[in-house]
């Protein structure tokens, strides 16, 4: 299935007939959330900050032949309560991965994955390479490529972000979703279906949990590790992303002996600007672990 050249409406078409559904599983004390849709071989979505399972919304129809689960990290999304007095660190968001894997009979899987879900994945893959056979990193957090100067600062001790007036908040969320997409539209309906998760779940301070979770040792201490993995891999950037720079994809190329497609233009939140570029090369990364 291409999608280059597709109208709009089969496109849209797609999107309705394989609308994903929500799913809950109670893990290791833990409700863990996910979207699916599809059936087949599992693949595995994963997610960043400030986003949740919706990030793949238009990504998982255009999946070919595959179970398609887009995971939602403890302490984000409308997980956002599984979060609170608990680890939600990148190292052990992986660890809850294996488990939900395991809980639902998922023996291996492909993982694609965004942002910190890139960092999830991984570490995810290194700790368990029998249970990953194809890995696809977008603008995905790496080495010591983050937290980027943004997040690090609302994880500082009394930061802006936690006491923010009222407002202000809402205010950086926007700030970021309109520096991480190529156009307002794109922006906007990105704030529309992450934000809401923050209003049910404690605003500010539930993003100063997640940003105070993360600790950039947790992907430096197996960056040595991933010339090893010996997956099928691919890497999609969009290349003129300020939070995760082009450099870091050319590195996990080389590291993970894989395909770069550079999104010329391109900023963070490609699952979102660039479904369709995103599908054909999550589409072509099951084909070479089929053929394998």
């Amino acid at each position: 299935m291409k999608s280059a050249g597709w109208p709009e409406s089969k496109f849209a078409s797609l999107k309705k007939d394989y609308a994903m559904q929500s799913h809950t599983a109670h893990v290791d004390g833990i409700d863990m959330r996910w979207e699916e849709t599809g059936s087949g071989d599992p693949l595995i979505l994963l997610h960043g900050i400030p986003t949740c399972p919706a990030l793949w919304r238009d990504v998982g129809p255009l999946i070919e032949g595959r179970r398609v689960l887009a995971w939602e990290m403890p302490g984000y999304g409308a997980s956002i309560p599984e979060g609170k007095d608990r680890d939600i660190s990148i190292a052990t968001q992986a660890d809850y991965l294996v488990a939900w894997m395991r809980n639902q009979g998922i023996e291996r899987a492909i993982l694609a994955a965004h942002d910190l879900g890139g960092g999830v994945a991984q570490i995810a893959a290194v700790r368990h390479p029998e249970m990953v056979s194809g890995l696809l990193l977008t603008n995905a957090i790496s080495y010591d490529s983050w937290p980027v100067p943004l997040i690090g600062a609302v994880a500082k001790p009394g930061s802006i972000a936690k006491h923010a007036p009222d407002g202000s908040f809402h205010q950086l969320l926007k700030l970021m979703f309109s520096q991480g997409h190529e156009t307002d539209a794109a922006a906007e309906a990105a704030y529309d279906a992450h934000v809401p998760h923050y209003d049910r779940h404690g605003e500010a301070e539930a993003f100063v949990r997640q940003a105070q979770s993360l600790n950039v040792e947790d992907t430096k201490a197996i960056a040595d590790q991933l010339p090893t993995l010996g997956i099928p891999a691919r890497i999609v950037w969009g290349d003129a992303d300020e939070f995760q720079k082009i450099a870091y994809a050319g590195r996990l190329a080389a590291d993970l002996g894989a395909p770069l497609r550079r999104i010329e233009g391109g900023l963070h939140f490609t699952p979102e600007d660039h479904p369709r570029i995103i599908a054909e090369e999550i589409n072509a990364l099951i084909r070479t672990v089929d053929a394998a």
